[in-house]
């Protein structure tokens, strides 16, 4: 195998692809010839480090030059792209037509600029322009004269039904509201209970005899209840009097004792006084 031929096979022989006889003279003579062996090593490791290494970054055009270049009916022109410039910031446009308008933004030089510009314009519109300015003067004379006929405003009403329609809203504003619709839920299942439980008749006036009833019976056991039997009143009169015995008694043995103090104090002698004598007193012998 000559040297021309080597390289020749050398993608094959890299791919695989080579028959068994082929791939045996390719490696011969990579064995023999020293400038195709070192070929064959540089292309091994050039390989190795591409696929080691990471894919470059695509530019921003080049997918909308590749899709020039192989489906030029997609593209459109600076004019289109303009009248489609207020849909694309609003978000109204379609996907295919999205697509290209981005693709003639990224290739066109005079159009690329422009959808950013008219962004910061509009920023600063709304920026710088926000105060109101002030109204002309006649402006609004002139807008009554040329409407109206008269620069006097004329006051206009409601038809009666926008206005009726009006006032049952807001009558029916403080009802619908979550507050009182949930009072109303618990009063009407409070009344649905009463009905069918105080109530006699399951009427609303059932349940009002009811509570009248129920309010005598109350009067009645109140009643009864401050009036005290004779009975229990002799029962607290005998009390009374033995609690008034028993007083008694207490004091007059509180007065029996102190007597019989008094009487022993006078009875016993004075132990300091001392006896009489009757006669001479003994001479000494």
């Amino acid at each position: 195998m000559l040297c021309h031929e080597f390289e020749d096979q050398l993608t094959d022989y890299l791919d695989g692809t080579l028959d068994v006889e082929a791939h045996k003279n390719f490696a011969e003579h990579a064995m023999r010839c020293p400038l195709c062996h070192d070929l064959l090593g540089e292309v091994k490791s050039t390989l190795v480090a591409c696929s080691a290494s990471e894919a470059p970054p695509a530019g921003v055009g080049l997918e909308a030059r590749i899709l020039m270049k192989t489906m030029p009916e997609t593209a459109i022109a600076c004019a289109e792209f303009e009248d489609y410039l207020t849909d694309y910031l609003d978000g109204f446009l379609v996907a295919p037509l999205y697509h290209r308008w981005e693709r003639h933004a990224a290739l066109c030089e005079s159009c690329s600029e422009l959808p950013g510009d008219v962004v910061r314009s509009i920023g600063a519109c709304y920026t710088y322009k926000q105060d109101e300015l002030a109204v002309p003067a006649g402006l609004e004379a002139r807008i009554l004269q040329s409407t109206i006929g008269n620069v006097v405003p004329q006051q206009v009403r409601a038809p009666f039904t926008s206005r009726l329609v009006e006032w049952v809203r807001g009558a029916l504003d403080p009802i619908v509201s979550p507050q009182l619709a949930t009072v109303a839920t618990m009063l009407l299942v409070a009344m649905f209970v009463l009905t069918n439980t105080v109530s006699t008749d399951g009427s609303v006036g059932g349940i009002y005899h009811a509570s009248l009833q129920l309010a005598q019976r109350t009067a009645d056991n109140a009643t009864r209840s401050s009036v005290v039997p004779d009975g229990m009143k002799n029962l607290e009169g005998s009390v009374d009097d033995l609690m008034g015995t028993d007083k008694a008694s207490d004091t007059s043995d509180e007065a029996n004792k102190n007597q019989n103090q008094a009487n022993q104090n006078n009875a016993s002698p004075n132990p300091q006084s001392k006896p009489k004598s009757n006669g001479a007193q003994p001479k000494g012998r």
